[in-house]
């Protein structure tokens, strides 16, 4: 492997937690085709598409819509989530993220992101964070979904580093494989019994430091 020069950041679940505004989203969108969307029913929805979590909301409400209308919720899904995701603060970012961010930087490491989401570039903005990335490859950049390596492949070429220096930060299943199918080290931000195949598994990036990455080399 090489020297660490790049790390590329999930955004949901890793930085900040928009987990709870999909959530509430998706469970308006029931409520008004008339079923409830619960907590339990919601944990099927991580790391998936939209249309696709949509699909999953009908069937667990068992109603059957054209693909035309389909589209129409999703859209009306999203406008939702927009809304809740405009009024965010810097204070919803999750422990610990912008204090690593801005050591890395101090370091001299390369950082992007590397996420499905495309609303990617509104939440860094509100935030506060968008300065601290050399390069943004969300779900507007990439036309693969994680497993595939796509998105932080495209990271690494953005940075103009060889996937082998990169160290990838996710919390969901489908990104750590995302990673190591792209010849990348990852570290797990969640549960070892979840991320059991990344090269280390934390609670969170308050657990990070610049010491701690070069334990990887």
């Amino acid at each position: 492997m090489g020297q660490i020069k790049a790390c590329l950041f999930d955004l949901d679940g890793v930085i900040v937690d928009t987990a709870k505004y999909h959530y509430i989203a998706w469970r308006e969108l029931a409520a008004e085709l008339g079923f409830e969307f619960t907590e339990e029913d919601n944990e099927r929805l991580k790391g998936v598409s939209r249309m696709t979590s949509l699909n999953i909301l009908l069937e667990i409400g068992g109603v059957t819509l054209s693909d035309e209308d389909k589209l129409k919720l999703a859209e009306k899904k999203n406008e939702n989530y927009r809304t809740f995701i405009l009024k965010m603060q810097p204070d919803e970012i999750l422990d610990g993220a912008e204090a690593f961010l801005k050591e890395l930087k101090a370091k001299g490491i390369r950082i992007a992101l590397g996420s499905a989401s495309k609303n990617a570039m509104t939440i860094l903005d509100r935030l506060q964070l968008t300065h601290l990335f050399e390069a943004i490859i969300d779900g507007t950049k990439v036309s693969e979904a994680k497993p595939d390596p796509e998105v932080f492949l495209k990271g690494a070429e953005a940075l103009n580093v060889k996937p082998d220096e990169c160290v990838v930060f996710e919390d969901a299943e489908a990104g750590v494989e995302a990673a190591l199918a792209g010849n990348m080290k990852c570290i797990g931000i969640g549960s070892p019994d979840v991320l059991g195949k990344a090269n280390m598994v934390i609670d969170g990036l308050h657990q990070m430091s610049f010491e701690k990455l070069m334990e990887l080399n």
